[in-house]
């Protein structure tokens, strides 16, 4: 054969090659995508759940099990329908609210933390003006002055000050529940009922509004609320940070608050998908801790982040609620905590707030505790449900 026609057959094999290389590689990465399984998780525009997001922006690529997916939702009544509906594999719900919708439809396990601490209280000024918060907030501790402020307003007007919570069936409204008690004031989730505080349920992006509203009538205003809300008001200078919940519910680690929950289906089905996820939300965790610790561009790339999925949440709100000295919520220590929930579901249904006690070791699901994903303990009886 001629130098001439070697030399023709050559781009010929070569371009053979190629095609058959990118056919290979093709079929390889199809099938490898058909092995993971869907895991779309539902979540609020809150702080308590700023893991979920770094999980999703930085590793959905890295997970060999998982394609993991969050949606956004507007309101906690539309996440705990849609949730309910068995449609969605995943959802980060507060503590009350989940044990609620347990009650009503078993069909999901708890199988980790998002998040420990991570609420706080907010007045307006008239409140303040008899509160007289210090200038520094870690000074700010749940001492009675604000409980004497509510106090003395409920003697001049004869009214209940309206608290605005992010949902009734909140954490925050177990936690505001606990401090009243403890310095003498009455709460109640209905109006007319001559208790000190009514509880209302206030949207959190619509907090900041409802304390301005309120102060426009000259009426004492308050919310509690997860972060950063309270200190959007603050930042924005028409509200105060009156005091942190984990100085309220102080916990080793901190209070449980919005907790991972996961369908039977997922957990029987999608077992190392699931898994994986929760993994890479402690993975998570561990980043936003770093980045506020060190500061600067760390923290930058995570104030990022959040913004790409909660523009609502200003640069400076998202670092004062992540700043390093308060601590006033931590990504720390993410495996399910029975005896933390218990304090959170005692109270709770002391305070009225859910109905009845749920059985704590029935709802938590401890094999996903973060030992590894090849360590996982799996229960015969978690497979089966």
């Amino acid at each position: 054969m001629s130098a001439r026609v070697r030399s023709s057959h050559r781009p010929i094999t070569y371009l053979a090659f190629v095609i058959t290389l990118f056919f290979v590689l093709a079929v390889s990465a199809s099938a490898h995508a058909e092995d993971k399984k869907l895991i779309k998780a539902l979540y609020i525009p809150l702080a308590d759940h700023y893991a979920s997001i770094v999980a999703y922006e930085r590793y959905r690529h890295d997970m060999k099990h998982a394609d993991f997916q969050i949606e956004q939702m507007k309101n906690w009544d539309l996440l705990r329908a849609y949730y309910l509906s068995g449609e969605v594999d995943m959802a980060y719900v507060m503590s009350p609210l989940a044990m609620d919708m347990f009650a009503e439809k078993p069909i999901f396990r708890w199988i980790g933390l998002m998040h420990r601490d991570g609420n706080a209280l907010a007045i307006n000024d008239l409140l303040n003006e008899r509160v007289k918060l210090p200038l520094v907030r870690q000074e700010r501790k749940p001492d009675d002055k604000v409980a004497n402020a509510l106090k003395k307003e409920f003697e001049l007007t004869g009214r209940a000050t309206e608290v605005g919570m992010p949902h009734l069936l909140a954490t925050h409204t177990v936690v505001l529940y606990r401090y009243l008690k403890e310095h003498g004031l009455t709460m109640s989730l209905m109006p007319n009922s001559g208790a000190d505080v009514q509880a209302i349920a206030v949207a959190p992006p619509k907090s900041p509004s409802f304390i301005k509203s309120k102060s426009s009538r000259a009426q004492a205003a308050a919310f509690e609320q997860s972060l950063p809300w309270a200190d959007v008001v603050e930042t924005g200078g028409f509200g105060h940070v009156a005091w942190y919940s984990k100085d309220v519910m102080p916990w080793e680690h901190g209070h449980v608050e919005c907790i991972a929950l996961a369908t039977d289906e997922a957990i029987k089905n999608k077992r190392k998908a699931v898994h994986e996820v929760m993994d890479y939300i402690h993975k998570a965790g561990e980043d936003i801790e770093l980045a506020r610790t060190q500061g600067g561009e760390a923290m930058e790339e995570i104030v990022k982040l959040v913004r790409k999925h909660i523009p609502a949440h200003t640069r400076e709100a998202i670092i004062a609620s992540l700043d390093p000295d308060l601590r006033v919520i931590n990504y720390q220590n993410l495996n399910v905590d029975k005896p933390g929930l218990k304090l959170i579901m005692d109270l709770a249904v002391e305070g009225g707030i859910i109905k009845n006690a749920i059985d704590i070791d029935n709802f938590a699901d401890e094999s996903f505790s973060r030992n590894g994903l090849a360590e996982a303990v799996v229960n015969p009886v978690q497979l089966n449900r």
